[in-house]
């Protein structure tokens, strides 16, 4: 796939069908390694990491804190580089990529869920599900029609005019979701999504990502140590030391 492909505006509905490379990875990180500066110390994040995703896949990464599991979702996510190795999307190299174009990318093909929700508090529901869609400059009428669909996707369809205080903690981690998946991603990286939910939020949660990524070819990446959650996942990747083989 060519970079002027990648970067070619927003994906339609349905656009995760063509999603990767051709070979249908969305993702490759080979034998990636990052580390950090910690005063004088040089701490290592990831050691000769290699990881593979295939198109609608969902995988899980466990392994205990300090392991690298939330340096390797920074690499996936294509908000940190690599010290060395190489990471590829889409089939296509990463590494050249200015930080404008990395930006473009993120917006266009990634959907990041974050245990801590991350939403807009002065933004009602629906503002908050739609701001990628008009980062990305699509029309309002359009925006309107995939944003009522994403929300009752969820089960927050009667919630769009509430602002996130005004949900429990379970409502916002929905809209969270919502967020990722309105502008259907090739990737949604989700950081211990269901941390924070109680069981009955939690499986819904977990049904939605499986979903995602068995009915629209999406592909899903979840750090977690939840073992409901793994149990869902066709794959599970154990880290440990930065190291994933």
């Amino acid at each position: 796939m060519s970079q002027a492909a990648m970067f070619a505006g927003c994906p339609a509905r349905g656009a995760t069908d063509a999603a990767g490379g051709e070979d249908g990875g969305v993702l490759q990180v080979l034998a990636g390694t990052k580390s950090y500066r910690l005063g004088e110390s040089l701490v290592p994040g990831l050691r000769a990491a290699n990881l593979h995703l295939r198109r609608g896949e969902f995988v899980a990464v466990q392994g205990p804190s300090g392991s690298g599991k939330s340096t390797l979702l920074q690499i996936c996510g294509l908000l940190d580089r690599l010290d060395q190795g190489e990471c590829r999307f889409a089939g296509v190299s990463v590494a050249g990529l200015d930080e404008s174009a990395l930006t473009g990318l993120r917006r266009q093909r990634i959907g990041f869920i974050f245990q801590s929700y991350n939403l807009i508090p002065v933004m009602s529901v629906a503002d908050n599900v739609a701001y990628p869609l008009r980062l990305l400059g699509v029309a309002e009428r359009e925006v309107a029609l995939r944003v009522e669909a994403m929300l009752a996707r969820v089960g927050l369809a009667g919630l769009a005019a509430r602002r996130p205080d005004q949900l429990s903690g379970g409502q916002r981690q929905r809209v969270a979701v919502a967020r990722a998946l309105v502008k259907s991603p090739w990737l949604v990286i989700a950081d211990e999504p269901t941390a924070n939910l109680d069981s009955a939020t939690a499986g819904q949660i977990i049904d939605l990502l499986g979903e995602l990524a068995a009915d629209r070819g999406a592909t899903v990446l979840v750090a977690t140590h939840d073992e409901r959650m793994t149990r869902h996942c066709g794959r599970v990747c154990r880290m440990e030391d930065g190291v994933l083989p």
